[in-house]
């Protein structure tokens, strides 16, 4: 965390992203260009790094990039929310610098082989930056605070619960009016790591009424209605009454969508916040060697106050084996997403900044690029 100079600046940007405002992405959809690490004559850097992935940390890049840009105006951050599957798939084809994914590379796929192949010399590394809690929303107009188990869930998503004023929910909620309006359960239809990790909440907490396998891809024989991106999800919801869906906190927050209380281990109803997300976040397991810090969530967590479905969305990258045009600024930008200043933002956004040893090791993986 210690560079000289230039990162100085990178420090004091941070201050001043907590006030800067709008987005400053210079760099036109589709760019082919590639970073220029060399120094500008104001001693920023210059060039571009092009970037793709998850959608649900779209809002954590564009705060970042204006800090980032403050201090090194020369240098565009172009990212693409295209969704993770895509991401991880530009990444492995060498046409971003780094990848945005809600979910680890994936064994069973081959994809961690296929990113180390990418790297050349190196391998790719999980780098986690950003704690995203899933939200449950839903747009049922007088039904405040609703309570949801993942049993309840699981009906619900495997369409075998179709009304509101179904028993099952009405058990959790005998105080609420409950309509007899039928329920739309909306998805995502673009590969998404925040599919995968819902559907693996699903699988861990409520297995007998979720036989799907967890996957980005929303399985078929679960039916529903499918909206691209997380945008589209909180704009399907808010557009709908009597629809339920998952979408990162922050689209829940920017588009005022109700959000439901879900049941975690201990069959405590907990509201969604930044804190309640955090205290899953840190039972959480590193499964990676080395700099590879890929998570075991514990979506059965029975810590108290404890919200149990949350995502970590990970900057995957290479620790060694970027282009050299690459490396400074692709370094630059991570040390600045993990310095207290770019972690402080965004709480403001409806993400759970990382803190004590996750934060320490974050920290050391981004000094290994190289």
């Amino acid at each position: 965390m210690k560079y000289a100079g230039r990162l100085a600046a990178v420090a004091v940007a941070g201050a001043l992203s907590l006030v800067a405002c709008g987005t400053d992405d210079n760099t036109p959809a589709g760019s082919s260009g590639t970073a220029s690490a060399s120094a500008s004559a104001a001693g920023g850097l210059s060039g571009t790094i092009n970037a793709a992935g998850s959608s649900a940390q779209a809002n954590a890049i564009d705060e970042w990039k204006k800090g980032f840009q403050v201090a090194n105006p020369e240098a565009s951050i172009n990212y693409q929310p295209s969704g993770s599957g895509a991401g991880i798939q530009a990444f492995i084809q060498g046409t971003v610098a780094f990848a945005g994914s809600d979910s680890a590379l994936n064994e069973e796929k081959g994809e961690p082989e296929q990113a180390d192949a990418r790297c050349q010399t190196g391998k790719a590394i999980n780098i986690p930056m950003v704690t995203g809690p899933v939200a449950v929303v839903y747009n049922l107009p007088g039904v405040d605070g609703l309570q949801l188990t993942p049993k309840v869930l699981a009906g619900i998503f495997n369409s075998k619960i179709t009304t509101w004023d179904d028993a099952a929910i009405k058990a959790d909620n005998p105080d609420a009016e409950l309509p007899s309006t039928p329920i739309q359960a909306f998805h995502r239809s673009d590969e998404s790591g925040t599919s995968d990790n819902f559907t693996k909440f699903l699988k861990a907490t409520a297995e007998s009424d979720w036989p799907h396998e967890p996957g980005k891809a929303w399985p078929a024989d679960a039916k529903g209605q499918g909206a691209k991106g997380s945008d589209g999800i909180a704009s399907s919801v808010k557009d709908t009454e009597g629809s339920i869906s998952y979408v990162e906190m922050s689209y829940a927050e920017n588009s005022g969508l109700q959000t439901a209380k879900v049941a975690n281990g201990s069959g405590e109803f907990v509201e969604l916040t930044a804190d309640s997300a955090a205290k899953t976040v840190e039972t959480a397991e590193v499964k990676g060697t080395g700099n590879d810090l890929k998570l075991s969530i514990d979506y059965n967590t029975k810590t108290p106050g404890a919200y149990p479905i949350v995502l970590v969305t990970y900057e995957i990258t290479c620790e060694k084996g970027l282009p050299a045009e690459e490396v400074e600024l692709v370094k630059s930008f991570l040390t600045y997403t993990a310095s207290d200043e770019g972690q402080a933002a965004l709480k403001d956004l409806g993400y759970a900044p990382l803190s004590g040893e996750m934060l320490t090791k974050v920290r050391t993986a981004i000094e290994a690029i190289s």
